[in-house]
């Protein structure tokens, strides 16, 4: 089994699937690319058994045939050579492999594709079709809100709802809390599932200028995304998601509209003299004039600034994690902010003043913190 590939071609599809694999496998065979060339088609694969992800590329080659190749060593080499064609010579017997370039040759043992643990196939699976767009700015602004904790595994992942006359995608960590939704598009049926960051942050880097659509195809155990020459396959998070609906109050009487890079750069600076510990902020809200401020009584810290706004409600003190704050203002493109607020001791509700996009509602909410008077 002998082929010829461009250098920098084949680099570049394996940077894109080597996203998927451990540093530690349970399974060797997992620390190798999987190689399979059919008719003038190379497919490559790589997976950590939770999630596979394939792309092909175009080779001169004249017989089929499949190797694993060990994926540290591969990338090593290829990252050295300019562009220039590459022949690979695969001993069927033995499974070494022989790379030949203008300079050299290269010389690693490979091992059986047979190993190579199987893509699973989806039975009864159901299909919608999103814009790569889309996807990629739900996950972009979901995806810093899901959960780390390994003892609630459904909420270290992303929810994804179909409905038949909207797309909602959620994340939380019980702490925080973002709800992206799309009137734009349309699922045939309902259905939901919540899936695992990895694959998602592998997709929200591979999305970017990606044009046309991602095909989402999906059961109760695996969902599969096909884009731009790649196919990700992962399996999902076993579980119920939490009700977040009942989470998010709908009685917020008091709303205030504010600059959202004044807010952002006043906790940035004002946080640095907040207790390391709580990380908490306090914004006290009176007439048209918000202050903030931060301390840190071990120390003797604190920080105190002032921001006009436009507010409509009863004057009102409040404290939340800086922390929290900071990252639901990153994320935010808009350039004015809602937050929305009912008392001290209830959620806070952040969104843009005007949607940044046509069919776009997107809503985070953030759990406020005991004020220490």
């Amino acid at each position: 089994m002998n082929f010829i590939v461009s250098s920098t071609a084949l680099l570049k599809q394996l940077q894109a699937v080597g996203g998927v694999l451990n540093s530690s496998n349970t399974l060797p065979i997992l620390d190798n690319f999987l190689f399979e060339i059919k008719g003038k088609e190379l497919t490559i694969s790589a997976s950590d058994l939770e999630t596979t992800m394939t792309t092909k590329l175009a080779v001169e080659a004249k017989k089929n045939g499949d190797v694993a190749i060990p994926a540290k060593l591969l990338l090593d080499i290829l990252k050295t050579f300019p562009d220039h064609p590459l022949t690979f010579k695969i001993d069927e017997k033995t499974f070494g492999i022989e790379i030949s370039s203008d300079y050299g040759k290269y010389k690693l043992s490979g091992q059986n594709g047979d190993e190579f643990p199987k893509t699973p196939a989806l039975e009864a699976p159901s299909t919608v079709n999103i814009s790569a767009e889309v996807l990629q700015r739900a996950i972009e602004k979901t995806i810093f809100a899901a959960g780390n904790d390994d003892l609630r595994p459904v909420m270290s992942g992303i929810f994804c709802q179909f409905e038949t006359d909207n797309v909602i995608f959620v994340a939380t960590d019980a702490h925080k809390l973002v709800r992206y939704k799309r009137n734009d598009i349309k699922a045939d049926s309902a259905s939901s599932f919540i899936i695992p960051k990895k694959p998602m942050n592998l997709m929200k880097g591979l999305l970017v200028g990606v044009n046309g659509d991602v095909t989402v195809t999906y059961n109760e155990s695996n969902a599969r995304f096909d884009f731009g020459g790649f196919t990700l396959i992962c399996r999902l998070i076993d579980g119920n998601y939490p009700n977040y609906e009942a989470v998010i109050p709908n009685e917020n009487p008091n709303r205030l509209t504010i600059d959202r890079l004044s807010l952002l750069s006043s906790i940035k600076r004002v946080s640095i003299f907040a207790n390391k510990t709580t990380h908490q902020v306090r914004l006290k809200i009176n007439g048209s004039e918000l202050s903030v401020s931060a301390e840190d009584l071990d120390f003797s810290n604190e920080a105190n600034e002032r921001l006009t706004c436009a507010y409509e409600g009863e004057d009102m003190e409040i404290g939340f994690n800086s922390r929290f704050m900071l990252e639901m203002l990153n994320n935010m493109g808009a350039e004015s902010v809602v937050l929305e607020l009912s008392a001290p001791n209830r959620a806070g509700i952040l969104v843009p003043e005007q949607p940044e996009n046509d069919g776009e509602d997107i809503l985070m909410l953030v759990m406020p913190v005991m004020l220490n008077h």
